[in-house]
């Protein structure tokens, strides 16, 4: 295999405007698996314990409690189908094809009774436009399984190198995880102070916002692009110090995007570039120095091996 095939596979093409049907119609059925997992796991701080995690085949739950018993719920990208695994050896798979989100919705309940799990949620999605129930959603019935799969496979690769920035940093961060509210992934530093409570986000509650950033973060993450138009890197931090937008970053093709109040980095200028690891990682190291520079972390504490601060 060549190397320009060889990238082009680890980083593939991923325009928005191609698979825009099949990512609205993943999100809500990861939207229905996230408020399972929400419904069962107990509460962990700034919500982490709803997220879902890279897996070798697609993402997944991770083991979620039941009474006495544990199960999980796994999307595999690679038989597209949707597994379900229980503590006592039991299984349950759905396909992954062209299906209504209410199809999709009564498939997985009735897979859940059959394994004796019975789970009551809300069924209205967040952080969109569309509010229809779920089990009223007859209108987002799409699934291209090259893009879906496409999709994975950047996800693969953006969690490795988020693990890696991760890593520098040994004060509080989240671990590595996706986020069902918008299907972002993302991972969150703390400078260990409080910060004031969120006014809020269209279409969530306030105090999941509240909760979600009590305390001083830089937070980066990638997301599909929806809203947006592409496939991008963003970076924030909150509060917002003074500055923040005008500060220096890299690479050249990062900027701020003013009406989502993040730093922006295009997918396509990543996946293009002789290391994509390098260009995420100057984006992601950048934009946190923005963040602690300016609102004067104490790095030399929370960094690992740091020299750097100020």
């Amino acid at each position: 295999m060549s190397t320009t095939n060889n990238h082009d596979k680890l980083w593939p093409s991923l325009p928005l405007e191609e698979w825009q049907e099949t990512c609205d119609t993943l999100h809500m059925w990861s939207q229905i698996i996230g408020k399972i997992r929400l419904g069962l796991a107990p509460m962990v701080n700034h919500w982490w314990q709803v997220a879902f995690y890279i897996t070798s085949r697609g993402f997944t739950t991770s083991p979620m409690p039941y009474n006495s018993r544990i199960f999980q719920i796994d999307f595999d990208f690679i038989d597209h189908s949707l597994e379900i695994y229980t503590d006592k050896g039991d299984r349950q798979s759905i396909k992954l094809e062209p299906k209504s989100v209410a199809q999709f919705y009564k498939e997985i309940m009735d897979a859940l009774r059959s394994l004796g799990v019975s789970v009551s949620i809300w069924t209205t999605p967040v952080e969109v436009e569309d509010r229809t129930p779920f089990e009223q959603d007859t209108k987002h019935a799409s699934y291209n399984p090259e893009y879906t799969q496409r999709f994975w496979r950047v996800l693969v690769q953006v969690d490795r190198v988020m693990k890696e920035f991760r890593s520098r940093f040994i004060g509080k961060v989240s671990p590595v995880h996706l986020f069902w509210g918008a299907l972002d992934l993302a991972v969150t530093r703390f400078s260990g102070r409080r910060a004031p409570d969120h006014p809020g986000f269209p279409n969530v509650a306030r105090y999941v916002m509240v909760e979600a950033y009590s305390h001083e973060v830089s937070s980066c993450g990638f997301w599909p692009g929806t809203g947006l138009g592409m496939p991008a890197f963003y970076a924030y931090a909150y509060p917002e110090p003074e500055g923040f937008k005008e500060y220096g970053i890299e690479p050249e093709e990062a900027y701020y995007n003013a009406d989502w109040g993040e730093f922006i980095l295009p997918y396509d200028a990543v996946r293009t570039a002789a290391s994509p690891d390098e260009k995420i990682l100057a984006f992601l190291q950048s934009t946190y120095e923005a963040a602690a520079n300016l609102s004067k972390w104490d790095r030399a504490t929370l960094e690992r091996n740091s020299s750097k601060t100020g």
